[in-house]
C-alpha cells in the first residue's frame, strides 16, 4: 500500500535542500537518510533521501541528485509516497494510520449515526476526522481523547461524545424533532494520543 508521507515546500539555502510538510507520525522511519520514495507527479522521482535535520522546527531534506537550489525548487510540491504494509500498526499503542481510519463509520455512545471519514486531516496543532454525513455534508471532528472514546477496527467504527456545538444547527433541530440518525453526530478520533498515523 502507498501512503502520502510528506509534501515538499521550498528550497532552503544553495545546496539543494528543501522544506518539507511532514504527513506522517514517524518521519524518522519514513523519511530517513536511504529511503527511497515514490513521487507525485511520478516524473519527478524516485528520489532517494541522501540527508535530514531539523532547522528551526522544520524539517529540511537533501535527496540524492539535487545539488542545488534551482534543482530543489523544481521539486516544490511534489508528494514523497512511501510502500507499507497495510497490515504493518503503528509503534505507539492507540496510534492509528490514515488508511485504518478512512471509510470508518462514525457514531455517537448512544448508537446515533454520524457519517463516514473520508479524510484525514493533520494540522500542526491537532489532526481531524473530516466525516461526511449522509445528506452529502461534511462535519470536522477533533481526533482527540476526549471526543473520541473508542476505535473499533473490527466493526470498523469510531465511536465520539461531541461537546455541544460540534455537530451543526440541522443536526440539532432534527436530534429535538426525533428524527433518526441526524442527532447528535460527532466525529471520532484516535483512542488516545491523536496520533492517526500516515498521512495522507
Amino acid at each position: 500500500m502507498q501512503l502520502v508521507v510528506a509534501r515538499i515546500g521550498r528550497a532552503h539555502g544553495i545546496k539543494g535542500e528543501v522544506t518539507v510538510e511532514v504527513r506522517t507520525d514517524e518521519p524518522e522511519l519514513r523519511l530517513a537518510p536511504g529511503a527511497v520514495l515514490a513521487t507525485d507527479p511520478a516524473s519527478a522521482g524516485p528520489l532517494t533521501i541522501e540527508t535530514g535535520r531539523v532547522h528551526s522546527g522544520r524539517l529540511l531534506l537533501r535527496f540524492e541528485g539535487v545539488a542545488d537550489r534551482t534543482a530543489a525548487e523544481a521539486l516544490r510540491n511534489t508528494l514523497l509516497i512511501a510502500d507499507v504494509d497495510p497490515d504493518e500498526l503503528p509503534e505507539e499503542e492507540d496510534e492509528y494510520y490514515d488508511h485504518q481510519l478512512i471509510d470508518l463509520d462514525v457514531v455517537t455512545e448512544d448508537g446515533t449515526e454520524v457519517g463516514r471519514i473520508t479524510e484525514i486531516s493533520h494540522l500542526p496543532s491537532q489532526d481531524l476526522f473530516i466525516v461526511e454525513r449522509a445528506d452529502g455534508s461534511e462535519v470536522m471532528i477533533p481526533f482527540v481523547e476526549e471526543i473520541v472514546t473508542e476505535i473499533d477496527l473490527e466493526e470498523q467504527r469510531a465511536v465520539i461524545a461531541p461537546p455541544p456545538g460540534l455537530i451543526d444547527d440541522r443536526a440539532e433541530i432534527a436530534s429535538a424533532r426525533g428524527e433518526e440518525g441526524s442527532g447528535s453526530g460527532g466525529a471520532s478520533t484516535d483512542d488516545g494520543s491523536g496520533g492517526s498515523g500516515e498521512a495522507s
